[in-house]
């Protein structure tokens, strides 16, 4: 496993309470895997990313991320992984906007301590890769949102790391940006064999990019699987039968239908959940239509991620969690953070917690 984590734990205590952002967290993850973490804001997604990338000490559990131990040798840590925040931007531990895209990429590189000729070759893979060509004269600030999160991605690989960690990655990009992203995304694992851990709020993103999501709501994970598997074990498909006549003696006759977990009736429409509806469906008109009942229409539903989560929880993945005020972030989840993980992991130097891509890019243009 390239990440395993066993009742991975963050409390934070202030002078009038305890939040208990995250409560035990037990996660694996396989080499060469995409696999999406989920949730609503406020459940813990971001506390623990910050936990598996040693930004935030836990306050209890193990871990190791690509081979070391998340305490034990946090410089490790972050020499094996790289990491894109959510928010973009110089406070964030983005790119300098007053800075070329050819000298960021410098900068992460050697920051990593690779040769002139190895931050070289690793940023003409990148630009290539990403579709950043072309771009590297161009001031930071001058990208386009989808370039930007592009050259996030790149600053994050520029030392060809065994897992990346994305933070909502299309959060605020267009429709075409975020799809054209999805597929650099996917690229990463088949061009670079790159394991992808990825938070998002978005039910197609993770139905579109991830082999497997881990669904979790108030600091613990309550579900986990393909997302196919994980909607049909969980929600079941919806069908939607209309009938002629005789509505109670067509439900009477698919209530003890293989595989039906719930039916009700509404006037001529029979509405169910079913296990596997698309094979379900042959033999359900087979037994309707042995009975002499007539078919209106049929309607096949597949169910959605948040089907899942309000099965579980009562509530929908898209809600924020209960006390959450909107626009506040909560320490459980604050979506923005002032770290840059890469320049800083290395040997012992600088506080990890110290932004030195700011620091170097000063140094470099005095």
């Amino acid at each position: 496993m390239i990440i395993e984590a066993q009742g991975l734990a963050r409390t934070f205590t202030s002078r009038k309470r305890s939040v208990e952002a995250v409560r035990g967290v037990d996660l694996t993850v396989k080499a060469g895997e995409i696999v999406g973490f989920l949730g609503p804001n406020g459940a813990g997604k971001t506390t623990t990313l910050r936990m598996l990338t040693t930004l935030l000490r836990p306050t209890a559990g193990t871990a190791t991320v690509a081979g070391c131990d998340l305490l034990g040798d946090p410089v490790g840590v972050r020499r094996r992984i790289g990491y894109v925040p959510q928010a973009i931007g110089v406070t964030a531990g983005g790119p300098d906007p007053n800075c070329l895209v050819s000298e960021e990429l410098e900068i992460q590189g050697r920051a990593y301590r690779l040769s002139a000729a190895q931050t070289a070759e690793r940023a003409a893979l990148l630009t290539s890769q990403l579709e950043l060509t072309g771009l590297e004269g161009r001031l930071c600030k001058t990208l386009s949102g989808g370039q930007r999160r592009r050259l996030d991605i790149a600053l994050g690989l520029i030392h060809s790391p065994l897992v990346v960690f994305l933070d909502e990655p299309t959060t605020g990009l267009d429709p075409q940006s975020r799809s054209n992203l999805w597929d650099h995304i996917r690229g990463l694992r088949e061009r670079l064999g790159t394991t992808v851990f990825l938070t998002t709020h978005y039910l197609e993103e993770a139905d579109a990019l991830c082999d497997r999501v881990l669904v979790i709501d108030h600091g613990k994970i309550i579900a986990e699987g393909v997302p196919d598997e994980l909607k049909r074990r969980i929600a079941g498909d919806v069908v939607t039968l209309s009938v002629s006549a005789e509505p109670a003696r067509a439900q009477a006759i698919l209530s003890d239908y293989p595989g039906v977990r719930e039916i009700a009736a509404d006037g001529k429409a029979i509405r169910m959940t079913v296990e596997h509806g698309e094979e379900a469906l042959p033999g359900m008109l087979r037994a309707l239509d042995a009975q002499g009942l007539t078919m209106e229409s049929i309607q096949l539903a597949r169910p959605t991620l948040d089907d899942v989560f309000l099965t579980l929880t009562g509530r929908s993945l898209r809600d924020d969690s209960p006390g959450t005020a909107t626009g506040a972030a909560t320490p459980a989840d604050s979506e923005t953070t002032a770290v840059s993980v890469a320049p800083a992991a290395l040997a012992g130097g600088p506080d990890p917690n110290a932004d030195v891509n700011r620091t170097i890019a000063g140094a470099k243009r005095k």
